[in-house]
């Protein structure tokens, strides 16, 4: 077993490339891609690259991505976005994903935002039966 497979490297490099390029249809379409490491470098440069138009696609990931490593990823970027259309899926995602985990840096991200929705979801949250996620919201 390898921590990191040549595949993987040679992609890493191909997705160094089409960085420097500003290439977001090639970073969107890796959102889809069936490695959990790809779809995570992907979002991290989808939010590098910046701008409204990113929201979407970041949005998407944080409600259907299968891991949840990639969803909380999702759930930071967004709050690192700053960006008020990130807060409905960041709400969403505070009080409805399956994972404390995710839940946990949606409520995060909530705060970081700041907004008098992003109050009403923490203060629902303060009612989350895990305890890291109503610390999160009291952040």
């Amino acid at each position: 077993m390898q921590a990191v497979t040549d595949d993987r490297l040679q992609l890493f490099a191909e997705m160094e490339a089409k960085y420097e390029q500003k290439d977001v249809p090639y970073f969107v379409n890796l959102l889809d891609h069936p490695d959990y490491v790809v779809r995570t470098r992907a979002t991290c440069i989808l939010v590098d690259f910046g701008g409204e138009d990113k929201i979407p696609h970041i949005a998407k990931v944080l409600k259907h991505d299968d891991n949840e490593l990639v969803r909380h990823e999702a759930a930071f970027s967004l709050g690192q976005m700053c960006i008020s259309s990130g807060i409905p899926p960041l709400v969403d995602a505070t009080l409805n994903d399956p994972s404390m985990f995710v839940r946990h840096e949606a409520a995060i991200a909530l705060g970081v935002i700041g907004s008098k929705d992003a109050k009403d979801a923490l203060e629902k949250a303060l009612d989350d039966p895990d305890k890291p996620v109503v610390e999160s919201a009291v952040v």
